[in-house]
């Protein structure tokens, strides 16, 4: 039985080795193939009941909840149109108002309709026949309908409002970024401890040499937001310690990584390099699809750019789905470098050029240093996630074996869970916000995105230790690990979280025979 549960958790592109399809948690709601499409009447498909039997092993479970990762790619590439086709103001008008809203086109005219859970059909029907009328303009970032749009019968819209209602209902995932909202537990801006910390921060930044050691010393508990850009690029390795060279440094690395681009971007048509382009340009309007910063169009290619150039510059690897993730804490932490207001809200556009560019060489850079010390979890057949899952529950067994057997029991391999956390650094487990927290601490850790990822994940899945225990059915365990509610952590929670994998770090790593059975 357990051989047969072994079956493959994610669905891989044979075009592109190494690569899983993308599965949905703090950042990544579930997408369901009935929200993105319509039929006709006569062809409407059947959806199984939604009161079926429960599923008691992977098997059935998989069959059973197939939408919520067997997405076929052809399909995806219908519904996530070409950042470069899409117009400018619908990204923006999208951001403005919700950030949930799904689109789905009529199969017989092909308009999209926009589903809000909080509009009643009357209000959808006036504003459709309202909207009949009006010419399309893009005015400060909100899309106006157009009369040479095709009109939208009432029955049309009220087959597509019958079948919306016919959905279970899913819960309103609030705005997950709130970059600037670092507490969510809404503590001052500002105490003067934090103040106290930040001139500390300062006055080693500014010292003729920056001393590493007692900067990461001072990183492990959080980075001031204000000096967060220097401070991740000193200790990414990506700026000298050295004052006097940082600049220069910085000047030959962007026209290095504007070299690449000139040299290599034109082959992306190629037809040695295509199958990589096409998976970036899919993989590229999933990443953080509730913050509207990364639907704008330059930034999805800014993305594109810098995910193609890392993948030939590394054939050992190339493009694997996941790696798009890793780019955008080092995006938004530079861009805020630039930016006081609301980061998740920013037009991007709005920067000079030369700004732009710099903040796309120097998350190109940092980005690199990181996948340098991890780039064994994506060369072929990802070995390196491969061991570390092993790693994972080896060490669950010792510190909770409680939950072990309860895996166990219910036939729940570490692999369909852990995969996703140690591919995606936690990052599809946790709001934006968190994630750059976290990442404080993995920049000043010793083998910080690699080694200690592993307790950081150990002291997560213990955090949900009743919730767990709870579930006494396979689905449920399946559910729950993909969709833990982390959408209101902050700070306080995340720092709960390392100074626990702190403890488990210092219990195990250096103790084998506790280690392993």
């Amino acid at each position: 039985m357990a051989t047969e549960n072994r079956i493959n958790f994610w669905r891989r592109n044979v075009k592109v080795p190494g690569s899983v399809q993308p599965v949905y948690g703090a950042q990544h709601p579930p997408l369901d193939p009935r929200l993105r499409r319509t039929y006709p009447k006569e062809s409407k498909p059947k959806f199984n009941n939604l009161k079926t039997k429960k599923a008691s092993s992977f098997h059935e479970f998989a069959r059973s909840t197939n939408d919520a990762w067997d997405i076929d790619d052809e399909e995806d590439e219908e519904f996530l149109a070409p950042a470069s086709s899409l117009p400018a103001g619908l990204h923006s008008a999208s951001s403005q108002h919700q950030q949930q809203q799904n689109e789905v086109s009529d199969s017989e005219t092909g308009v999209p309709h926009r589903l809000d859970p909080h509009r009643t059909e009357a209000q959808t029907l006036q504003e459709e026949e309202e909207g009949d009328n009006e010419e399309c303009e893009h005015i400060n970032g909100r899309v106006v309908k157009s009369s040479s749009d095709a009109h939208i019968s009432t029955s049309s819209v009220r087959s597509t409002l019958q079948k919306q209602q016919s959905l279970p209902v899913r819960p309103i995932i609030p705005l997950v970024a709130r970059i600037s909202d670092q507490n969510a537990s809404g503590a001052p801006p500002m105490t003067v401890r934090e103040k106290s910390r930040l001139d500390k921060f300062r006055q080693l930044l500014g010292s003729p040499n920056t001393d590493l050691e007692e900067l990461r010393k001072h990183s492990w508990s959080g980075i001031p937001r204000e000096v967060r850009p220097i401070t991740w690029r000193l200790l990414s390795g990506y700026l000298p310690a050295n004052k006097e060279r940082r600049e220069l440094v910085l000047q030959r690395k962007r026209e290095e990584y504007f070299g690449f681009i000139e040299q290599y971007y034109h082959s992306r048509t190629d037809e040695h390099y295509k199958d990589t382009y096409r998976q970036i340009h899919i993989d590229i309007p999933r990443t953080n699809p509730l913050i509207p910063l990364f639907q704008q169009p330059a930034v999805q290619e800014v993305f594109e750019r810098i995910l193609f150039i890392w993948a030939i510059r590394h054939p050992a690897s190339g493009y694997v789905q996941g790696i798009n993730d890793l780019v955008t804490p080092f995006f938004v932490v530079f861009l805020t470098e630039f930016v006081t207001e609301d980061v998740e809200n920013f037009e991007m556009a709005a920067l000079p050029l030369d700004t732009q560019r710099n903040i796309e060489a120097d998350s190109f850079w940092c980005m690199s240093k990181l996948l340098d010390g991890i780039q064994d979890n994506y060369t072929f057949a990802q070995p390196g996630i491969q061991n570390k899952v092993k790693a994972l529950e080896e060490l669950v067994s010792r510190i909770d074996e409680d939950i072990h057997n309860h895996f166990k029991r219910y036939e729940v391999e570490y692999l369909q869970f852990a995969f996703r956390w140690m591919n995606n650094l936690l990052m599809r487990e946790l709001p934006l916000r968190c994630t750059i927290r976290l990442w404080d601490t993995y920049q000043a850790e010793a083998e910080g995105f690699s080694h200690f990822h592993l307790y950081v994940c150990a002291a997560f899945l213990i955090e949900w230790r009743k919730e767990i225990l709870s579930m006494v059915d396979f689905q449920g365990l399946l559910m729950l690990l993909q969709n833990l509610p982390t959408i209101h952590w902050g700070n306080e929670e995340v720092g709960l979280l390392l100074a626990e994998a702190y403890r488990l770090k210092y219990m195990f790593a250096d103790a084998p025979s506790h280690y392993k059975r």
